[in-house]
């Protein structure tokens, strides 16, 4: 599994606004075949940064996103939203284990 990390730091006139103008790319990123999961969350620290968690269940579903016209259109288009360029992570992994220090009973 790839999975993804990423912070984007919203101008602060756009952040209320940002699930909104996210919304088709997250549509249609979640509706990939490959998709496992693309969710945004909002920071507490700094309600004009979104963290977006995102996994895809391999390379070859990875590489058929980039190549995506949605992801093609979201690079053209959410930069104008941005104050800087997201910060990211991206590292393969076998998948979710429990929390095991939280362990519900």
């Amino acid at each position: 599994m790839i999975y993804i990390s990423a912070k984007f730091p919203v101008k602060p006139e756009y952040a209320d606004a940002w699930p909104e103008i996210a919304k088709d790319f997250t549509e249609a990123t979640n509706a990939e075949d490959g998709c496992l999961f693309f969710e945004w969350s909002r920071s507490l620290a700094d309600p004009s940064t979104y963290v977006l968690l995102e996994a895809f269940r391999d390379d070859e579903a990875g590489g058929e996103h980039v190549k995506s016209a949605h992801f093609k259109k979201a690079t053209e288009e959410l930069p104008a939203y941005l104050s800087r360029t997201p910060d990211i992570i991206n590292v393969k992994v076998d998948g979710w284990s429990e929390l095991g220090e939280l362990a519900v009973r």
